[in-house]
């Protein structure tokens, strides 16, 4: 059995990428981002809308307020007037990358030869107008998980990451000054990137003066609500090789869902579902931490980052603080440059669709002023948080 048969992820490759643009409150509506996103990934792999013949998306259309995921499947079918013979889009999988997944996964049973993968939300207006504080309001929190976590006063992902982080800070002994290289280092890529929504100068000490959102989590900690949509088109591999843009190749994916399905019940808060979704990605090809030439890390929050360095194994168990003390190792410049086009952080939440994006026109050498300068071959991308962990290593020759 060849590689290929063995793990599908082998037979696909990413011909094309696309997004709209990216905004604290966008005039467009959440299906004119999408199809402006989705137009562009395709006209960018070399494709016609004739030749997408599957759609995948994150985590499907989202009917409330919220503007988590304005977007779906029927959308975009009816608005780009796609023949189909395969879709998916759900909630429940391991985490944002379940799209991705799920393409791989349609293109191996030979249902689909051209995916498209989108992801669109429309956060950032959403919460000047009817989602602006709707989590302290009875109707949100007497459902779902947050009906768990309102009697601890619980009402946002902030207060139940700081809880998580607190015990990393405590085990790790990591300083304040050393976190905050994530997010210093996030700023200053984003300085480079024209559609980052946070591009000005932050220094350690704005940094450490910004407010307390919940201990050890400050605002800059926090990942940043937009308006916009990222597409991306992973294609079969032998339907790769004509298209204008040199095959991204999906080397290895990680998925494990061995863990309890809990954001409260894992069995180390402090890693989180990581370290087995790390060990699966891992043990499906012969590349190691060594071989990575740089890292799209998920920061939702600046601690999940430092989570992925060390589950990745980048750096040891609790190492992280000294691996990016001084954010020199993980600078454009450095060891490992991370999260070159801001990140959330700076850029804006994408929901790690930003980050492939990026990984993408690094790969390519198409990321303008942030290009990191030394040959490229090898990224490490991850999502999320809690049990709902993805990764993936993407190669070119």
């Amino acid at each position: 059995m060849n590689s290929a048969s063995k793990y599908p992820e082998k037979n696909t490759a990413i011909t094309g990428i696309g997004q709209s643009e990216i905004s604290r409150g966008s005039s467009k509506t959440g299906l004119e981002l999408t199809v402006d996103a989705c137009m562009e990934a395709i006209t960018n792999a070399g494709l016609s809308r004739a030749d997408i013949d599957g759609i995948a998306t994150w985590p499907g259309a989202d009917y409330n307020a919220s503007g988590f995921s304005p977007v779906g499947i029927p959308h975009i079918q009816d608005a780009l007037r796609l023949e189909l013979n395969w879709y998916s889009g759900a909630p429940e999988g391991p985490g944002q990358f379940a799209a991705i997944f799920d393409a791989i996964g349609a293109i191996a049973a030979g249902l689909c030869k051209h995916v498209l993968v989108f992801r669109t939300l429309t956060e950032a207006t959403a919460r000047k107008t009817a989602f602006a504080n709707a989590l302290m309001t009875s109707g949100q929190r007497d459902h779902g998980l947050f009906q768990w976590y309102s009697p601890y006063h619980t009402y946002a992902a902030a207060i139940q990451q700081a809880m998580y982080f607190q015990a990393y800070v405590h085990r790790s002994g990591i300083r304040e000054e050393q976190y905050a290289q994530i997010a210093l280092n996030g700023r200053r890529n984003a300085a480079l990137n024209p559609k980052a929504v946070y591009r000005s100068p932050m220094s350690l000490e704005d940094y450490l003066a910004s407010p307390m959102i919940s201990t050890p989590i400050r605002m800059f900690d926090c990942d940043v609500p937009i308006d916009g949509s990222t597409a991306i088109i992973i294609s079969r591999w032998d339907c790769a090789q004509d298209l204008p843009n040199k095959p991204i190749k999906i080397e290895a994916i990680g998925s494990s869902m061995a863990y309890r399905n809990s954001w409260t019940q894992l069995d180390a808060l402090d890693t989180q579902a990581q370290p087995k979704v790390a060990e699966m990605m891992w043990s499906r090809t012969d590349l190691k931490p060594k071989d990575v030439d740089f890292a799209e890390l998920y920061d939702g929050f600046s601690f999940h980052s430092i989570n992925w360095l060390e589950n990745f194994g980048f750096c040891e168990r609790y190492g992280a603080g000294d691996f990016i003390d001084g954010g020199h190792n993980i600078a454009l410049d450095g060891m490992l440059p991370i999260n070159t086009n801001g990140g959330a952080l700076s850029a804006g939440r994408m929901h790690a669709y930003g980050q492939v994006h990026e990984a993408c026109l690094q790969l390519w050498r198409g990321a303008g002023e942030r290009q990191i300068a030394k040959p490229l071959n090898v990224a490490a991308l991850s999502t999320a948080g809690g049990p709902l962990a993805g990764a993936m290593l993407l190669t070119v020759d």
